[in-house]
């Protein structure tokens, strides 16, 4: 074990890991796993099938009926959004995080954040990530700054979903229906909490999977969807907002870079 690591301990806090789930048979399960093996065990893990057609519902509910720090929920078909929103309404943590049900991580995830935001107060947190493609191959790490304010997420969004953890004395957000929902939720997290920290382990402790046909991938797409949060979302001005869009390219494209750290 990372000696880094707090021994497990029946009052540590309880991590509520919001997962939706939308035809996802064939990734979910070393999702889920992942989950259910953190280091710290004390989880519970809100699974939200987002009215999926494969066999994702009877997996969710074998894990549910074999491990009790697992909740299911089924609803209807709304997007990944609802989904989260759903997830969020059942937690009963005094911790949030997320993870999709493709993306997948380390075990010492969640162990290594609380104990870093125990000794510094923070009390948003997030890691770095590796991202991989469909075929196995590691694509570029992504090792964002040690420590970001709301000004330095206007620039880009430095907590990849998947990475980031918060605690719930921060009051309670819903994830916005629109592109980048994940973007406009944290840096509301970030804006309450006053600043937001990296865990120091230089280690990816996520696993994004790249999709070919992901809404990520498409870049123009993407740029719309950020020009729009920045004057309508945070009501930016015109010139505050151009300056902010030219740093989120120049950090997206160092994104793809082998190994992408912070400038």
């Amino acid at each position: 074990m990372n000696p880094d690591v707090p021994t497990p301990d029946t009052d540590a806090p309880l991590v509520s890991v919001v997962m939706p789930v939308y035809n996802a048979e064939a990734t979910m399960v070393r999702s889920i796993e992942s989950v259910l093996g953190q280091s710290h065990r004390q989880v519970e893990l809100i699974l939200v099938n987002d009215g999926s057609r494969d066999g994702s519902a009877t997996i969710m509910d074998a894990y549910a009926a074999r491990d009790a720090r697992v909740v299911v929920v089924h609803q209807a078909n709304g997007g990944v959004a609802a989904a989260r929103n759903r997830g969020l309404q059942e937690a009963r943590g005094t911790h949030v995080a997320f993870l999709d049900s493709d993306d997948w991580w380390d075990p010492d995830k969640l162990a290594l954040q609380l104990a870093h935001m125990a000794r510094t107060g923070a009390r948003v947190c997030y890691t770095a990530y590796q991202r991989v493609a469909e075929d196995g191959r590691a694509l570029t790490m992504v090792v964002p700054p040690a420590r970001v304010d709301y000004a330095g997420m206007l620039y880009s969004n430095h907590i990849g979903n998947l990475t980031g953890i918060y605690t719930r004395s921060l009051g309670e957000v819903a994830f916005q229906r629109m592109g980048h929902e994940d973007y406009v939720f944290w840096l509301d997290r970030v804006r309450r909490a006053g600043h937001a920290e990296r865990v120091p382990d230089p280690r990816p402790l996520a696993y994004y999977l790249v999709r070919g046909g992901s809404v990520s991938a498409n870049k123009l797409r993407a740029a719309g969807w950020q020009w729009r949060i920045y004057r309508q979302i945070e009501g930016l001005t015109l010139p505050r907002s151009a300056w902010c869009m030219l740093h989120y390219m120049a950090h997206a494209l160092r994104k793809r870079s082998p190994v992408s750290r912070p400038a």
